[in-house]
């Protein structure tokens, strides 16, 4: 089951569905080194495989990858404009071409939606929410777009209607466990998107938290991430396993 960002629908009711009725808190772990994406890919797999079979709790893994490009399964090959300047991964979930690197913040949210209400497109919602809400923490006003992907800013200063993508979205869900997640531009090199039409829109831009002039660290963005999980997603606690999978 794939998945990718719904606009336009009214917000679900995360306070019946995306809290677990049993108050269990989600694992939520930060990793400060860059992690290859085959290893992150392969982690995330395989720990939604162990929560699927009950023998893995559920899992928030805050991260950075090297510079490199992801392949979702609607990705359109003439969207990947230098194929040969960062490694290129299918990443197996919805979307299209997006880039990963440095300075941005990549969330991936192994969650038990058998113990959140089973509803995909809530999960999608709440993912959106939770961005949004982050961004306004620092006085950042993200919206949803109707037939676009992701979390867009208004940019004047750039145009008339002139909007960029400050933030990316896509989730898998298998056996009723999501993986994959989030992607917030904090301080990325915002060139490195010139490789790829991100997310296949080519008339709109892409952004970041310092590109709009807030000076921000990921462990700033990490604890405001957190806050606004446990408001719509409920409990959170470090992770006490010493690894992912």
């Amino acid at each position: 089951m794939l998945t990718e960002t719904l606009t336009a629908v009214p917000e679900c009711d995360t306070g019946s569905k995306l809290i677990r009725a049993d108050g269990v808190p989600t694992a939520w772990m930060v990793t400060d080194s860059l992690v290859p994406y085959p290893e992150a890919l392969e982690a995330m797999r395989a720990r939604a495989a162990a929560i699927a079979e009950g023998t893995a709790g559920e899992l928030v893994w805050l991260l950075e990858h090297p510079p490199l490009y992801t392949a979702g399964t609607s990705a359109n090959p003439v969207d990947l404009i230098e194929p040969g300047r960062f490694p290129v991964y299918n990443a197996g979930r919805g979307g299209q071409y997006t880039y990963h690197g440095p300075g941005q913040r990549v969330v991936y949210f192994m969650l038990d939606l058998r113990q959140r209400g089973r509803d995909v497109r809530c999960l999608v919602q709440g993912l959106e929410g939770l961005i949004i809400d982050t961004l306004a923490a620092f006085n950042i006003k993200g919206e949803r777009r109707e037939g676009r992907i992701g979390v867009w800013v208004a940019r004047p200063d750039k145009g008339v209607l002139r909007e960029d993508k400050i933030a990316a979205i896509g989730v898998r869900v298998s056996r009723w466990v999501s993986f994959h997640g989030i992607a917030i531009n904090v301080a990325p090199d915002l060139g490195h998107f010139g490789g790829i039409v991100p997310c296949g829109i080519s008339d709109q831009g892409v952004t970041s938290l310092l590109d709009m002039g807030h000076i921000v660290s990921l462990a700033e963005v990490d604890s405001v991430l957190r806050a606004m999980f446990v408001r719509r997603f409920g409990p959170a606690t470090a992770d006490i396993s010493g690894g992912i999978a």
